[in-house]
């Protein structure tokens, strides 16, 4: 046993400064709620206030990237520097998306309603924040924060996933997108899809897994659509509960028929 007592604590050496993924994933919060005060108000009171928050968010930023110890190389100042130039062009992505569900759903009011409650616009806005960081290089904490927004939304986004603007996820639970899934603009998905890989055999990590959906594409809940070569065209509406390998041509409706049987079951008298 002492064998592995003294394993474990090198493993305890090697982590000890390590942040927590609670602490990398209240940074990206802190992110959201500077952005969108509608869902809490941080008692900013000046524009320098503003200039001032985010200054000690990117320096935070800085921490955890290095600290992480995920990359070793990485010019971790540059990093945090470049994605904070980014955050006007990710808010104007995450503002995109919270129009499209109120465009998109009866039941949306209003854009604090959407920014305040809805686990799409929550699950998408973390995403494009770990999808960034994934796109300047860096490791393992995209991938906190994707999987953080799964625990709380139950929608599971790779960061390395291409997906444009207006993305409109409603319910959004049981939803997966993986790593190499490509999304147009003005899609919408809805419960229960899968964007997923035919095989995962490890072989397959750096080749195109996932479908392809082109813009204006609406695939409704439950739908499984596999396959890296799969092609939904712009303008298709795929149905609940169908299963896709292949590819359909833009403007097609393709739908499940389910075998559905009624049965007599009055008691006997």
């Amino acid at each position: 046993m002492n064998n592995f007592y003294e394993h474990i604590y090198q493993k305890q050496l090697e982590v000890f400064e390590m942040p927590s993924n609670k602490k990398i994933s209240s940074w990206a919060v802190h992110i959201l709620d500077l952005l969108f005060p509608e869902r809490n108000a941080g008692g900013i009171k000046s524009v320098e206030d503003v200039k001032l928050a985010f200054g000690q968010s990117e320096i935070e930023l800085e921490q955890l990237l290095s600290k992480s110890k995920a990359c070793e190389v990485c010019d971790h100042f540059r990093v945090a520097q470049d994605f904070f130039q980014s955050l006007p062009s990710l808010y104007a992505l995450m503002s995109a998306d919270a129009e499209a569900l109120i465009a998109g759903d009866p039941a949306a009011k209003n854009h604090r309603e959407v920014i305040r409650t809805y686990p799409g616009f929550f699950a998408i806005s973390i995403f494009r924040i770990a999808h960034k960081l994934h796109e300047l290089g860096v490791p393992l904490i995209p991938r906190i924060l994707t999987e953080y927004a799964h625990s709380k939304t139950g929608i599971d986004i790779h960061p390395g996933a291409n997906i444009g603007h207006h993305l409109y996820i409603d319910h959004g639970t049981g939803l997966v997108i993986g790593e190499t899934c490509v999304i147009g603009n003005y899609v919408k998905l809805y419960q229960g899809v899968t964007l997923g890989a035919l095989s995962v055999e490890k072989v397959l990590s750096n080749v195109k897994r996932h479908p392809t959906i082109e813009d204006y594409a609406i695939i409704y809940s439950g739908a499984t659509i596999l396959g890296g070569d799969t092609i939904v065209g712009h303008h298709s509406i795929i149905g609940g509960n169908v299963w896709l390998t292949n590819s359909v041509e833009p403007y097609t409706t393709v739908y499940h028929q389910a075998l559905t049987k009624f049965i007599d079951s009055k008691p006997l008298i």
